[in-house]
């Protein structure tokens, strides 16, 4: 009697441990699915631009563009202790269109010329060829640079 009871805790016993082990085993299992990290350049916006890489999408282009690489870098006019600028690059083959990269907007603005040595303008955006580049909006200066 005293084996069949000394027997019986027994099974209970290592039932009762097997238990504990497929809940360990079942943790660990989520706590590994939850902890993936987000990889740098792992990131594609809906062009499939990583812009955690200081890639943006460029309509003018129609690639993805490091602006901050290529673009010509526009300064906020009025705050010089601001942290951010403006970009703008011009089309390749006659420069009659350029597309302008704000640090305010999510998407780049198309400005377009007439002619050579005048403004391109969108709408109330002007950016003005003069010692460098002047970018106005409504009558108002915001960004210059070179």
């Amino acid at each position: 009697m005293k084996k069949g009871l000394l027997f019986s805790v027994m099974i209970i016993f290592a039932f009762s441990c097997a238990k504990k082990m497929d809940q360990k085993k079942e943790s660990k299992t989520t706590i590994l699915k939850e902890e993936k990290p987000q990889l740098t350049g792992g990131d594609l916006d809906e062009h499939g631009c990583k812009a955690s890489a200081g890639y943006t999408w460029s309509a003018l282009r129609n690639e993805c563009i490091r602006v901050f690489e290529i673009g010509t870098r526009l300064n906020h006019y009025e705050q010089e202790s601001a942290t951010t600028s403006a970009f703008v690059i011009f089309e390749a083959n006659n420069g009659n269109k350029a597309e302008l990269f704000l640090d305010t907007q999510k998407e780049s603005i198309i400005l377009e010329r007439k002619a050579e040595g005048q403004p391109w303008v969108k709408d109330d955006w002007q950016l003005i060829p003069w010692k460098g580049y002047v970018l106005k909006k409504a009558e108002e200066i915001k960004y210059t640079g070179q």
